[in-house]
């Protein structure tokens, strides 16, 4: 499974029981947290996830909305035994910070806390089913958006047919990488003969807190889904600018020129208690658009 559940999606102040943003990215047996805002392990409770399963946190930039709940997850995980090493990837400053709050309280951690500073975009998490690479937003300091891809062979086996041919399951692996059999009578067995193609591998893109930008649709072309943050609606277009947020209808064009599949809207301000006119003018530009509600887990498809 390939999903995204939502765990904060408000902007700097929650409010109407919406909090800071955080998600849990999962990707088959992988859970990936991205940004940690106040009350994420409040929320990591209440919506079941599981967090002894987050080997791997991203944290966007240090506003405290994105990462004021850190300190309190990672603590909580050495109080429960963690044993296994935790993996976080966040602006360099991240790390004295975090070490200052562990010093303050005489607090030694029972694992392995491995620290990644994000300084260039790059690929910064590369594992045989999926990758995750950091990119760069405009904000009023240093901030990052993540890509999450799925990785899959170009073939996939057509079991009857590799039975049929008496392929031996050693060479499967080699079938599925696109490779032709030869027979012990010399014969060969075309691959496309015993294989099928596979389906298109997927892509989450994390927007994090940016001005309208087009080159984050470059860098996030043909995504599956898109997460971009609509902190206001479209008439507060000028404001937006001003504290380096976007509208809901720049969301939606930057999903349009990426050509995505899917847009989640999120980072709403606390100005705002009713969500459906964001959803109703993005829809007018990008209509394949869903509101990142907290505690829904959304698929991603292509």
């Amino acid at each position: 499974m390939f999903a995204v559940t939502i765990l904060g999606n408000n902007s700097a102040l929650p409010a109407y029981d919406r909090h800071p943003t955080a998600q849990v990215v999962t990707l088959n047996d992988q859970l990936l947290l991205i940004d940690c805002g106040e009350g994420t392990q409040m929320q990591l409770s209440r919506y079941k996830v599981k967090r002894g399963k987050l080997n791997h946190i991203f944290i966007s930039h240090l506003h405290g909305d994105h990462y004021f709940g850190l300190i309190g997850l990672i603590t909580s995980m050495g109080l429960l035994g963690r044993e296994q090493p935790l993996y976080l990837y966040a602006p360099a400053a991240m790390e004295s910070i975090i070490k200052l709050q562990l010093e303050v309280a005489v607090t030694t951690l029972p694992f392995e806390l491995v620290f990644h500073p994000l300084t260039k975009e790059e690929t910064i998490l590369d594992t045989p089913k999926f990758s995750v690479a950091c990119f760069s937003t405009q904000h009023r300091i240093p901030c990052w958006g993540f890509i999450v891809r799925e990785k899959r062979l170009p073939r996939k086996i057509d079991k009857e047919k590799v039975l049929a041919f008496e392929i031996p399951a050693a060479f499967y692996p080699s079938l599925k990488q696109g490779y032709d059999y030869t027979n012990k009578e010399g014969t060969v067995i075309y691959n496309h003969q015993v294989t099928i193609p596979n389906t298109a591998p997927r892509s989450y893109a994390f927007c994090a807190d940016t001005i309208y930008d087009e080159r984050i649709a470059e860098i996030a072309k043909d995504v599956s889904m898109i997460y971009h943050e609509a902190t206001y609606l479209k008439a507060m277009e000028d404001r937006a600018l001003a504290r380096f947020h976007s509208t809901t209808t720049q969301a939606a064009s930057i999903a349009l020129k990426a050509n995505a599949h899917h847009l989640l809207l999120g980072h709403f301000s606390s100005k705002y208690e009713e969500l459906n006119e964001y959803l109703a003018e993005a829809i007018e530009v990008f209509p394949k658009t869903q509101l990142a509600i907290e505690g829904v887990t959304f698929i991603v498809r292509n």
